[in-house]
């Protein structure tokens, strides 16, 4: 049996998210009360480290950097802005960056930094319909950039692929492939979207149909060199849905996990990629797993 310990996080608001650092020692959270916090992690115990203040409304996610570039947290809020956090000596944490007022026009709903191998960029959804990046340089400066296009009535969610290319530890046929630069992105519009990074920048690949409501999250499954893309997406109209890549750029097969009769808010895969957890409308989170005849079934404790 998982144990399953809760803690009083201090929060005067609803917790919106809590996330994990790379390393499982960290715990940030984020809620309406318009802060976030970080709590050091050992066993059962924790410790409350730090209250981060800058957002001037509720704060909607929170998402930790690769540890190859220090002690990184992003924040992102109803606000419109978002925050990038960096810890100093002492636990001593400041704003390493603030968006500009006129990035977004409306909340943004998501944020996720891309693997390492891409650089320290991260990817912003917002509810104006664009997903903006927000990428370090190495003169220290932010550049800012956005997709051509977005989701037209609102960007709900954002997930990077993995940099390695599907197969490529299955087949290494011309030496060591380059990194991808793929996303996927969740919107209002019932629709998700498939995003690639050539030399003429981002380009949409494909726009994902199946969900009849908004598209609440999207989350792209590690790959490990596996042979295939593979991307869950959770909607209003309480579907949770597998899209799996066929090969060679020929489009995308649709799997249901469940109907789940009320609005699915957040999917994300365990770090193999083998099981999805889901949490729905009725405040429970349940674990999925396909069984080898390709049947998406629930593990039970």
């Amino acid at each position: 049996m998982t144990s399953v310990s809760s803690f009083e996080s201090g929060h005067a608001d609803m917790v919106h998210d809590a996330q994990l650092d790379y390393y499982g020692r960290r715990l940030a959270t984020c809620s309406s009360d318009r802060t976030v916090k970080v709590f050091d992690i050992v066993g059962d115990r924790h410790t409350h480290l730090a209250d981060l203040r800058g957002h001037e409304g509720p704060v909607w996610q929170v998402c930790w950097g690769h540890p190859k570039f220090g002690s990184i947290l992003a924040s992102c809020s109803f606000d419109h802005r978002v925050i990038i956090w960096k810890e100093g000596q002492g636990n001593q944490w400041q704003q390493a960056y603030i968006s500009p007022g006129n990035l977004h026009t409306a909340s943004v709903n998501s944020i996720c930094w891309a693997p390492y191998e891409l650089g320290l960029i991260l990817a912003c959804a917002s509810s104006d319909g664009s997903v903006s990046f927000l990428e370090y340089k190495a003169d220290g400066t932010w550049e800012i950039n956005k997709l051509p296009g977005g989701h037209n009535v609102g960007c709900t969610a954002v997930s990077w692929a993995p940099a390695t290319a599907p197969g490529s530890l299955v087949s290494m046929k011309h030496g060591q492939p380059g990194a991808v630069k793929r996303l996927a992105t969740s919107g209002c519009d019932n629709l998700l979207k498939i995003w690639r990074y050539g030399e003429m920048g981002w380009e949409e690949e494909e726009a994902l149909v199946g969900h009849s409501d908004w598209v609440r999250d999207v989350a792209w499954a590690p790959s490990l060199g596996l042979p295939k893309s593979t991307i869950a997406s959770a909607g209003q109209d309480g579907q949770v849905f597998v899209w799996s890549e066929r090969p060679a750029g020929g489009g995308w097969d649709r799997k249901l996990v469940h109907d789940f009769k009320v609005p699915v808010w957040r999917v994300s895969w365990s770090t193999t990629g083998s099981i999805l957890a889901v949490s729905d409308g009725n405040n429970a989170v349940t674990l999925w797993k396909e069984s080898m005849d390709g049947i998406w079934q629930q593990v039970t404790q």
